[in-house]
């Protein structure tokens, strides 16, 4: 039983480095520069 928990703990802390690195990589990147921009564009009309 305890080979299954370390396997599973060891699982989720992969999942939670793999999260942290995307979220720090999506910050660097500037994914979360313009917030109010895309929620406006779709209420504005082209016509």
């Amino acid at each position: 039983m305890s080979g299954i928990m370390g396997f599973l703990i060891l699982l989720s802390g992969i999942f939670v480095l793999l999260i942290v690195v995307g979220v720090f990589w999506s910050i660097r990147s500037g994914q979360f520069d313009d917030m109010e921009g895309p929620a406006e564009r779709i209420l504005m009309d082209d016509d």
